[in-house]
């Protein structure tokens, strides 16, 4: 039995893979928003041990979630799965949306990482939208209200990439890996989204606990459970580096080794 935090598990991809993952015999830790969604959160996967509450568009409330993680106990397999794309229909992109974009996606999986205690795997939930992402990382020292919604998503999806690379190269004793879970029909996706529902969460729930020789590797970007091409930027050191460097700023936090 593994044991395994999901964060952003509510609803949608991450309390899919939570079900499986308790469905599998696995001890699962939940995470949502507030209390309220914390409720609905055990009430789709009882199985669950608890829920963990924090607003990841909070870096405060972000760092208070990784001393409770920290205290349940270890956890073998952290899977980032929280994010934020757009909000109800009709909604104006504006500065302080841009800035929660990057806080959530970008920020809460970089001050987790981390926070938590090392655990022997580590997936983040990236997208095939990341290609269009800007490697000059421009977004996180100036917020422009010259992007729109795509591409400050492409963005942090580039980020993700990025910060499970960095991990991989500075922490060889742990599996660190992103994922693209392809566009499924969720509440993010939306109803008329093309791929495989199933296929976008059994992914990351392979990559936290398989001992497929296939899972237990590092630095790689998965589709479907098969390794997939992404921006090659991502490779680049210099890159890895300027944005941990960014982050380290921002938040106050340096990158432990």
């Amino acid at each position: 039995m593994a044991s395994i935090f999901i964060t952003g598990s509510a609803d949608g991809l991450g309390s899919m893979a939570a079900k499986l993952l308790v469905s599998q015999g696995h001890r699962v830790v939940l995470h949502a928003r507030n209390a309220e969604r914390g409720r609905q959160a055990l009430s789709k996967v009882p199985g669950a041990e608890k829920v963990l509450i924090a607003d990841l568009s909070s870096m405060e409330e972000t760092k208070k979630l990784a001393e409770e993680v920290n205290s349940t106990g270890g956890f073998d397999a952290v899977i980032h799965n929280a994010g934020v794309y757009n909000q109800k229909s009709g909604f104006t992109i504006n500065r302080e949306f841009q800035q929660m974009i990057v806080t959530i996606n970008t920020l809460a999986p970089y001050i987790l990482t981390c926070l938590i205690h090392k655990p022997e795997r580590l997936i983040y939930l990236s997208s095939g939208m990341h290609s269009n992402g800007d490697p000059s990382l421009e977004i996180l020292t100036s917020i422009t209200k010259a992007k729109g919604i795509y591409q400050t998503y492409s963005d942090t999806k580039l980020h993700d990439l990025i910060l499970s690379k960095a991990v991989a190269r500075k922490w060889p004793d742990v599996y660190s890996n992103s994922v693209d879970p392809g566009w499924v029909p969720t509440k993010m996706g939306g109803s008329g989204a093309p791929d495989d529902l199933e296929k976008g969460f059994q992914t990351q729930a392979w990559l936290a606990v398989s001992n497929d020789d296939d899972a237990k590797v590092s630095g790689h970007y998965f589709y479907h459970q098969k390794q997939k091409k992404y921006l090659s930027d991502a490779d680049d050191v210099k890159i890895q580096d300027k944005f941990l460097g960014l982050c380290e700023q921002i938040t106050g936090i340096h990158f432990p080794l």
